[in-house]
């Protein structure tokens, strides 16, 4: 299990490569779920320029292992991957990667999905946008939800 924040850009597609090599060669996997979270170029009704990052170093990494404890208690998960850029970003800059590794599809992708979103909610992080309309910057106070309003599997 391994977690990484990150002060500078990396390309989550070869971090995934990279680490899949590597614990492929001490242990094969049914399935690999991966998320990866970019920035966007807008948020809350606004153009977004950039976005600054901010983590309290130490309590962040405890609260990714918190999390990452809680995905093992609850599906059978044979390894994680973390990573999580911190600093300045610009639109599509990539800000998280989250990779699970699992015999099972099902286990793969539920962990996957409960770690993302309880890192969205619960590791402490700080945004700070700049704002294309405004000379001000804005802290972010909310997180958009990860659940789509139609969450049956389905497509409208």
């Amino acid at each position: 299990m391994t977690i990484h924040i990150c002060k500078t850009a990396f390309d989550p597609w070869l971090e995934v490569s990279k680490y899949h090599q590597q614990r492929s060669r001490q242990h094969a996997s049914g399935a690999v779920s991966v998320f990866v979270g970019c920035m966007r170029d807008f948020n809350d009704h606004s153009r977004v320029n950039n976005m600054f990052l901010e983590h309290y170093p130490g309590m962040t990494e405890r609260q990714l292992q918190k999390i990452v404890d809680q995905a093992q208690q609850n599906w059978t998960i044979l390894d994680t991957l973390i990573m999580h850029r911190v600093g300045n970003l610009s639109p599509a800059d990539p800000i998280v990667l989250v990779a699970v590794w699992a015999s099972h599809r099902g286990d793969a992708f539920d962990a996957s999905r409960f770690l993302m979103e309880q890192l969205k909610s619960t590791a402490p992080f700080w945004k700070k946008e700049t704002i294309c309309e405004s000379e001000d910057d804005r802290w972010v106070s909310t997180n958009t939800n990860g659940y789509a309003p139609n969450n049956t599997g389905t497509s409208t």
